[in-house]
C-alpha cells in the first residue's frame, strides 16, 4: 500500500502541477474554498469510481447535507428549506467554482436559528410535564415534516424534551421505590418533586449540550460537516479529516486508548458502538456490545448524568474517557430498545489486546486449537516485528506442540486491516497461489499471492465469522473457501465491504500553502476480489454452514450505507482446489443436520427476531403508567432469552506451554483476561460446532487415506 500511495501522490502532485490553476489560487486568503479546490480535484482524479459533478450529485448532496445538520428538524422551518431549495441543482456549479454560498446561506441559518432554540428549550422546560396525558412520540424523523411555525416548532422541541426527560422521571421514581424497600420510613418524593427533578436533570443536560458543544463549534467544525458531506456522495468509506479529527486519529495509532475501550461512531444524533477493544474494560464486563448507543454519561463523583444525544462524537469521547480507575456509568439503549445502566471501570487499554491469540480446546481425549484474531495488524516500519500473519503462524507452532488435531481461526467481529497481512497468513494453509485480485480504476488487474511453498498448517481448518467481519477477514474467508481448504461457519454473510482506502495529506498537493493546515482526506483507491472472479463487495462471503446470530435480522453491513459501490466481478485467477482427503461437502451436510436441531441455536434465533420486532418499533407513548408498562413488558420477554448466556459446552479451554510460562512473570494480568476468554469460549456455541465439524474433518481424512493408500 505504500508503493501505491507514492505512486499516487506524484501523479496527483503532476496532475494538479500542470491544470489550469494560477499561482493566485493558492495565494487565496479563503482557506474553505481551497479545501473544496484541493478536496474536489484529488477525488476526481485520485478516487476509485470518481462521480460527475452534475445536478443528481447536487441534490444529493443538497438533501444529505441538510441531513447531517440537522437530522431530527428541530431547528430549520419549512421556509428554510424552501429558500434553500434554490441551490438544489446548483451546488455543483459552485463546487467546480469553488464557490461556498450554499454552506454559508445554510450555515447563518443555522446559527440563527439555534439561538431561537435556545429560548425555545429554556421556555418548554420552565414548565411542568404532564404525564397523565395520552399522547405518543415518533422517533423515525424520517416521517417528519419541517414544521411551518413557530408554534409548531415550539411543538416539537416539546415532545422531544418530554421523552428524554421520561427515562430520568423513570430513573427517580425507581430509586425511590429501591430506597423504600430498604428503609420503610423512607417517605418517598411525590410525582410533583419527580417531576420537577426529572425536567432538571434534562436542563442541565441540554445546557452543556449546547454550551460545550453547539456553541464550541467553530467555523472550520461547521465546514467540515459540509465537507464530508460532499466526499460521502462518492461512497461510504470517503471522509475528510479535519486538521483536529486528524490529530485524534494520529494519537489513536500511537498504541494506547484510555477509557472503557470501545470505539463509537455517531449516526443521526446518537453515539453507537462500533466495536469492543479485545481485553479492555467494556470488552471483559461481558455488558456492553456492538450497536448498543448510549444514550448518558454519569461521573462517579456526581449525582446527575449528562445526556449526550445530538452531542458531536468528540464532545461525547470527554466524558466517556477519564483516568484509569475511575467509574463511569453510561445509560445504554440495547439494540431490542430495553434501556439499562451499566458502571464501567475505566483503565488503560493497550493495543496489544487486539492481537493475535490462542488456546488448546480438549474434548474427551482429543486436542484442537483456536486462535482469535480482532484485526489483521501490521508495521510498516517494522514489519518482521508486528505482524498478523507472524504472530499467528507463531500460536499454531505453539498448539502443534500441544497435539493440535484441528484449527478454528476466529475472524468474528474482525473489521480488517493490512492487505499484505492477509496474503502471508492465507499462504500458511496452502502451499502457494495467489489470495486475492487488486483492481484500481484505468489500471489491469494484479493478483496478489503467495509464493512460499512451506505450508504451517495442512490440518483441519475452520473459520468463523460474523456480519462483522469485514474487508481483510473477508479476503481471507473468501480465499480459503474458493481453495476449499476450510470450512466457513457463521453469519448468512459477512459484512460486504470489498475497498481499499489511503489518508492522504492534503498539505502534500498544495505548495507554499500560506491557509494553514487543511487536514486529510480518507478515499477509495481501490477495489479487490476474490480469486474466483467475484467481488465481496455488498454481497459478503456467504457461509458454508449458516447459523442463526444477534444481527440475524438486523440492518447491518456495506448494504445498510449511503452510496456504497456496487457488486461487480472480474475474470478469475488460475489456482488449484486444495489437495486432500477431506471430504467437505459431506463434512457441511452433516454440519447443517446438527444445527437444524440445536436449541441453543434456535433460541438465539428467536431472541434475533424478537430484537428486530423492538427495532421496528418507532412509536412511544409519554403517558408514564403506558410507558412503564411497555418497559416492563419488555424486561419480562426478555427474560425467556437469559438462558442464552446460561449455556455451555463440553469443551475445556487451557494456555500452550508458552503462555504458561508468561503467567510466571506476568505484570499485565495475562492469565486473568485469558481466563474471561476461556470462560466466553465454553459457552460459545459456535465454537462448539467448529469443534464438531473439525472432529468430522479428521475422520474423514483417515477414512479417505485409508481408502487411497488400499487402491
Amino acid at each position: 500500500m505504500k508503493k501505491n500511495y507514492k505512486v499516487l501522490l506524484l501523479v496527483l502532485l503532476l496532475a494538479f502541477a500542470s491544470c489550469s490553476f494560477t499561482s493566485k489560487s493558492f495565494d487565496n486568503p479563503d482557506k474553505d474554498k481551497l479545501l473544496i479546490q484541493v478536496i474536489t480535484y484529488v477525488l476526481q482524479q485520485g478516487h476509485f469510481d470518481p462521480i460527475e459533478l452534475n445536478d443528481a450529485f447536487s441534490a444529493e448532496l443538497f438533501d444529505g447535507y441538510l441531513t447531517r445538520v440537522d437530522p431530527v428538524k428541530r431547528y430549520f422551518h419549512h421556509s428554510d428549506y424552501k429558500e434553500f431549495e434554490k441551490y438544489k441543482t446548483d451546488i455543483d456549479d459552485q463546487l467546480k467554482t469553488f464557490d461556498i454560498t450554499f454552506f454559508n446561506v445554510v450555515h447563518e441559518r443555522m446559527l440563527k436559528r439555534i439561538e431561537e432554540a435556545k429560548v425555545i428549550y429554556k421556555e418548554v422546560l420552565s414548565q411542568p410535564f404532564d404525564y397523565n396525558a395520552d399522547e405518543t412520540y415518533e422517533t423515525d424523523y424520517d416521517k417528519s415534516n419541517y414544521v411551518t411555525s413557530k408554534k409548531q416548532m415550539k411543538e416539537r422541541w416539546r415532545k422531544q424534551l418530554k421523552f428524554s426527560t421520561l427515562t430520568n422521571y423513570d430513573d427517580i421514581y425507581e430509586q425511590e421505590k429501591i430506597a423504600k424497600e430498604k428503609d420503610a420510613s423512607h417517605v418517598m418524593k411525590t410525582e410533583a418533586e419527580i417531576e420537577k427533578e426529572a425536567r432538571e436533570a434534562t436542563l442541565k443536560s441540554i445546557d452543556i449540550y449546547f454550551n460545550d458543544s453547539i456553541d464550541d463549534l467553530t467555523r472550520e467544525e461547521w465546514f467540515s460537516m459540509y465537507v464530508n458531506a460532499i466526499v460521502e456522495e462518492f461512497d461510504p468509506h470517503t471522509y475528510y479529516l479535519a486538521p483536529r479529527d486528524k490529530e485524534g486519529f494520529d494519537t489513536q495509532m500511537s498504541g494506547k486508548l484510555e477509557g472503557i475501550g470501545a470505539r463509537l461512531t455517531k449516526r443521526m444524533d446518537y453515539i453507537k458502538i462500533v466495536e469492543l477493544i479485545s481485553g479492555g474494560p467494556a470488552w471483559r464486563s461481558q455488558l456492553l456490545e456492538v450497536e448498543d448507543v448510549i444514550l448518558k454519561v454519569k461521573q462517579e463523583d456526581e449525582e446527575t448524568p449528562v445526556d449526550i444525544v445530538g452531542m458531536r462524537i468528540s464532545d461525547a469521547i470527554k466524558y466517556i474517557k477519564g483516568p484509569k480507575g475511575t467509574k463511569v456509568t453510561l445509560t445504554i439503549k440495547k439494540v431490542d430498545g430495553t434501556i439499562k445502566d451499566i458502571t464501567i471501570v475505566r483503565d488503560v487499554v493497550e493495543l496489544g489486546e487486539t492481537y493475535a491469540k490462542a488456546s488448546v480446546v480438549e474434548k474427551d481425549d482429543k486436542k484442537f486449537g483456536i486462535i482469535n484474531l480482532p484485526r489483521f495488524y501490521v508495521d510498516f516500519d517494522d514489519y518482521k516485528n508486528l505482524n498478523a500473519a507472524i504472530d499467528v503462524r507463531e500460536e499454531i507452532e505453539r498448539l502443534k506442540a500441544e497435539g493440535m488435531e484441528g484449527l478454528i481461526l476466529d475472524l468474528r467481529n474482525n473489521g480488517g486491516g493490512s492487505l499484505p497481512a492477509v496474503v502471508e497468513m492465507a499462504g500458511l494453509f496452502i502451499k502457494e497461489g495467489p489470495v486475492v485480485q487488486v483492481r484500481s480504476t484505468g489500471s489491469p488487474k494484479r493478483v496478489l499471492a503467495d509464493t512460499d511453498k512451506s505450508i504451517t498448517w495442512d490440518g483441519p481448518l475452520v473459520i468463523l465469522v460474523n456480519e462483522l467481519s469485514a474487508s481483510a477477514s473477508e479476503i481471507m474467508a473468501a480465499a480459503m473457501q474458493d481453495y476449499k481448504r476450510a470450512i466457513i461457519i457463521g453469519s448468512k454473510q459477512t459484512y460486504g465491504k470489498g475497498t481499499v482506502q489511503t489518508v492522504f495529506p492534503l498539505n502534500d498537493i498544495v505548495r507554499n500553502n500560506t491557509s494553514g493546515d487543511l487536514g486529510a482526506l480518507a478515499y477509495t483507491i481501490q477495489k479487490y476480489y476474490r480469486i474466483n472472479g467475484g467481488s465481496v463487495q455488498l454481497e459478503g462471503v456467504k457461509s458454508d454452514v449458516q447459523v442463526p446470530g444477534r444481527f440475524s435480522f438486523i440492518d447491518i453491513g456495506e448494504k445498510e450505507k449511503e452510496n456504497p459501490l456496487p457488486y461487480d466481478e472480474i475474470d478469475p485467477a488460475t489456482y488449484n482446489v486444495w489437495d486432500s482427503y477431506f471430504d467437505y461437502d459431506k463434512t457441511i451436510s452433516k454440519s447443517k443436520e446438527r444445527m437444524s436441531s440445536n436449541n441453543q441455536l434456535k433460541m438465539i434465533e428467536d431472541n434475533a427476531r424478537w430484537v428486530k420486532s423492538k427495532i421496528d418499533e418507532t412509536v412511544f407513548s409519554l403517558n408514564y403508567k403506558t410507558y412503564k408498562k411497555q418497559l416492563d413488558v419488555n424486561e419480562e420477554e426478555s427474560k425467556r432469552f437469559d438462558a442464552i448466556s446460561d449455556y455451555k459446552t463440553n469443551l475445556t479451554f487451557k494456555p500452550s506451554a508458552y503462555e504458561r510460562q508468561l503467567f510466571e512473570s506476568d505484570t499485565t494480568n495475562l492469565q486473568e483476561k485469558r481466563e474471561r476468554w476461556y470462560t466466553s469460549l465454553s459457552k460459545d456455541v459456535y465454537v462448539e460446532e467448529a469443534v464438531n465439524v473439525l472432529e468430522d474433518l479428521k475422520m474423514a481424512y483417515g477414512i479417505k487415506k485409508v481408502a487411497k493408500v488400499k487402491d
